[in-house]
């Protein structure tokens, strides 16, 4: 990032000047071993500003001319510097090799094993939830809310999207009957969070059930995983090594155009060779499907930033090293999930 900044001395004409070290020779002597001095503009008169000294009077000195000199070492040169991740590499890697792991276990041995892991990790993201909109007065009533979100997951795998949609509609029923009884202040408020709450993590999770329930379930689900930790690799390596320019600065001051195009980069090529080799699908199919979730993955990375800048704070959690919360790191897979269902489902129906 380029930081521009004015250079230390003005230019003539313009009232300022250039300070004199303490102790120093009078204002307006050329060669006064400091800088700038005996060049046009030193020694002028300043423009009402303390310590400026008239043409032949002693220049500032003691605490005076300390302050100003320190505040002329604090600016901070002009440079074009990478924008760091500000990750604790090593743990981050660690963690996601372990979590790696355990989908490739639970994917491929017993899928419901999987779901069951897939659940528990809502159920963690969602107390996560609970905590950070808590900092803001906001009471997420967590008990319907996960016990109607493990409904709708667990019946969208085992009985399809219709009953999924029945039991989310019962669970905002059940909210609005569970909050009645914490009084009219801020009823509308936490109900809108349940209901934000329900749609944001089990909903989106559904999605991934009934890509499980499918005969091809564990390659497609593989496909669905495989697709978001390359957008989020991709997009942490190149924003690393090359990243200059932020994507949203407002939003997320980290994320890079350069880390988007890595993220691009990684899902295309993934999707290219996974969708082909997994599901006999066309190459292009593979390449829209990347670039679709890509998008999906990029909105929600910076849907669930601006979460934590509404509420302010750094991180949904704690619980991964090197990650922060449960749901900083699925935050890209949960609005990714319907979109990969989707393509799927026209690119390879019946798998």
């Amino acid at each position: 990032m380029h930081v521009h900044e004015d250079p230390a001395g003005a230019a003539p004409g313009n009232g300022a000047e250039r300070p004199a070290a303490a102790g120093g020779p009078e204002a307006g002597q050329p060669g006064g071993g400091q800088p700038g001095a005996g060049q046009p503009g030193a020694g002028q008169p300043g423009a009402g500003q303390p310590g400026a000294g008239e043409a032949g009077q002693p220049a500032a000195s003691g605490p005076e001319a300390g302050q100003r000199r320190a505040r002329i070492r604090a600016v901070r040169v002009s440079e074009r510097k990478p924008i760091s991740a500000g990750r604790n590499l090593p743990a981050a890697v660690a963690v996601g090799c372990f979590l790696g792991a355990l989908v490739l276990v639970t994917l491929f041995t017993i899928k419901v094993t999987f779901l069951a892991y897939v659940g528990i990790v809502v159920i963690v993201a969602l107390w996560e939830l609970s905590r950070a909109l808590g900092t803001r007065g906001i009471l997420l009533p967590l008990v319907p809310v996960t016990i109607g979100g493990a409904a709708m997951y667990t019946l969208a795998y085992w009985s399809g999207a219709q009953a999924a949609l029945v039991a989310l509609a019962l669970s905002v029923v059940v909210l609005m009957a569970w909050r009645l009884r914490g009084g009219a202040v801020g009823y509308l408020r936490d109900l809108t969070a349940g209901i934000f709450a329900l749609a944001y993590l089990p909903l989106m999770a559904s999605f991934l059930a009934l890509i499980l329930a499918r005969n091809s379930g564990a390659r497609q689900a593989l496909i669905f995983i495989v697709l978001a930790i390359c957008s989020d690799i991709g997009g942490y390596a190149a924003g690393v090594l090359i990243g200059r320019h932020p994507l949203a600065k407002a939003i997320s001051p980290k994320k890079t155009w350069e880390g988007l195009a890595g993220s691009v980069a990684a899902c295309l090529a993934a999707g290219a060779i996974l969708l082909p080799w997994l599901l006999s699908a066309h190459v292009w199919q593979g390449l829209v499907l990347g670039a679709a979730a890509v998008a999906a993955a990029t909105l929600g990375d910076l849907a669930e930033s601006m979460i934590k800048r509404d509420l302010q704070i750094k991180d949904m959690g704690s619980v991964l090293p090197g990650h922060g919360g449960i749901l900083d790191r699925i935050d890209s897979m949960l609005i990714a999930a319907p979109v990969v269902w989707l393509l799927l489902t026209v690119f390879v129906p019946g798998h």
